[in-house]
């Protein structure tokens, strides 16, 4: 897939050792002759995205990040205009060891939610806070949010960016995805189709 070019912006956070990125097209992000940052008025489309090397990377068949990721940058692509933000929260913010653990208790018959609490972790700790920052330093403040997750939705709206609209993401469950996304949908409130 040809998704053209992006400009890619780094971002440190305390206590996170690698660096938030916000893959931006269409001048969002771009400086002014001052080296201010141009403010965006229309709606914007954007996706935060929290990392998944398992399904970014290597396209693993246990989730649909993978999938997802290519879906929002496809969108944004034929947008000509839009922000990635991609979040390094591994594995529900638990990091990416933890992850592999929790697949070996999803192996077992636990569920995401279920593993996660078993290895002593909130279900999912991940914060959509950063994702929020970062689109208010890319110069936005109206969005259309590509996520099937309503807590994604409240963690950016909480930072004072206005979603005007938000956008579904969704994908054809495979038949080592298909507890997962049923888990999403019972556990998490996730937006996903009615075979799922």
């Amino acid at each position: 897939t040809d998704f053209g070019e992006f400009k890619m912006i780094g971002y440190e956070s305390p206590g996170s050792t690698e660096p938030h990125l916000a893959l931006c097209k269409g001048g969002v992000g771009d400086l002014d002759a001052d080296g201010k940052v141009i403010q965006q008025d229309e709606p914007i489309l954007i996706r935060v995205h929290s990392e998944c090397l398992t399904g970014d990377l290597f396209h693993s068949q246990r989730c649909e990040c993978g999938s997802q990721l290519v879906k929002a940058m496809e969108a944004i692509e034929k947008e000509g205009k839009g922000a990635l933000i991609y979040l390094r929260q591994e594995g529900r913010g638990i990091g990416l060891a933890n992850k592999l653990k929790a697949y070996k208790l999803q192996e077992q018959g636990l569920d995401t939610v279920d593993a996660n609490l078993a290895l002593g972790f909130q279900p999912d700790k991940r914060d959509y806070g950063i994702g929020a920052q970062i689109c208010r330093d890319l110069g936005l403040k109206n969005v259309r949010i590509l996520t099937n997750n309503p807590k994604k939705i409240s963690g950016v709206e909480g930072y004072g960016i206005n979603i005007v609209e938000q956008l579904s993401l969704k994908v054809k469950p495979v038949i080592h995805n298909k507890k997962y996304l049923q888990t999403k949908k019972s556990r998490f409130g996730h937006l996903l189709d009615e075979d799922v």
